[in-house]
């Protein structure tokens, strides 16, 4: 017997990740698109903005109304960090799963998303990374950490990537310190002459951020022990690289209760 055909919604459809979203989902048998949300290109259809695979849905403004008319089974979010909180409440509060792709979450939202799938037992997915060779990155990163101690993230976005680090260097960072036996000893008398030089600190671990016109994504993971370097790199060359990851966690979702953090969730 076939399943039923999950029922879609985008919001930031606009955006180089949600009209590769708007793509992926209308070429997947096994989905439909039924709304695309976005304040730029209001009026525009899907197609228009995302290709021949898609429906002639018009890009809307207004979630809220949106999920009441067209009445998703769940929703990707790829917006923008100030309104991807909000979003997931309105979906959470409709008991409508969603899938956050939005990075540079707080502590303080992903608690009150956490509250809110128990509250409404609905489910939800934050998603540092979507790409399945980024999430063997991160694994292979914990396996290590159990016998190099020391070890520094170099993660690099193109320049439009508002955040750093990237939710990938921090959720690769502390993967790797609860996986390591024990933390590196730093030298007291180090000098650093320009503030930040040796990165941003997670969890002792340095994170260096670039950002540059012409990636997309690439992160190392740089383990050094006496006499050797072992180095852990994954790269983003182009954004479809994600949308495997993304129909996944759209096909898995509703299969849990709670907030899902990670992409490695739904590949085991």
């Amino acid at each position: 017997m076939n399943e039923p055909v999950i029922r879609v919604a985008v919001l930031g459809a606009s955006g180089r990740m949600g009209r590769e979203v708007l793509a992926a989902v209308s070429r997947a048998s096994d989905m439909e698109l039924v709304a695309a949300v976005d304040r730029e290109n209001p009026g525009a259809t899907a197609r228009e903005i995302a290709g021949g695979h898609c429906p002639e849905i018009p890009v809307v403004q207004k979630v809220g109304v949106t999920l009441d008319t067209s009445k998703p089974d769940v929703v990707v979010d790829f917006t923008h960090l100030s309104a991807a909180p909000e979003h997931a409440m309105s979906c959470l509060q409709r008991k409508i799963p969603i899938v956050i792709g939005t990075s540079g979450l707080s502590n303080t939202d992903i608690s009150a998303i956490r509250m809110a799938c128990l509250d409404n037992k609905t489910p939800a997915a934050i998603i540092p990374n979507f790409a399945v060779g980024a999430v063997l990155m991160t694994r292979f990163a914990e396996i290590a950490a159990k016998w190099i101690r020391d070890v520094e993230i170099i993660e690099r976005h193109h320049g439009e990537k508002l955040d750093a680090p990237s939710g990938t260097a921090l959720h690769t960072a502390e993967r790797i310190a609860e996986a390591r036996p024990e933390r590196p000893v730093h030298h007291e008398h180090a000098i650093e002459k320009v503030a930040g030089a040796r990165g941003g600190k997670v969890k002792d671990i340095p994170v260096h951020s670039v950002r540059l016109p012409g990636y997309v994504a690439s992160q190392e993971v740089v383990f050094g022990s006496d006499g050797e370097l072992l180095t852990i790199r994954h790269d983003s060359i182009d954004r479809r690289c994600f949308m495997p990851g993304v129909l996944l966690s759209i096909r898995k979702i509703r299969s849990f209760d709670k907030l899902v953090v990670g992409l490695d969730k739904f590949m085991l």
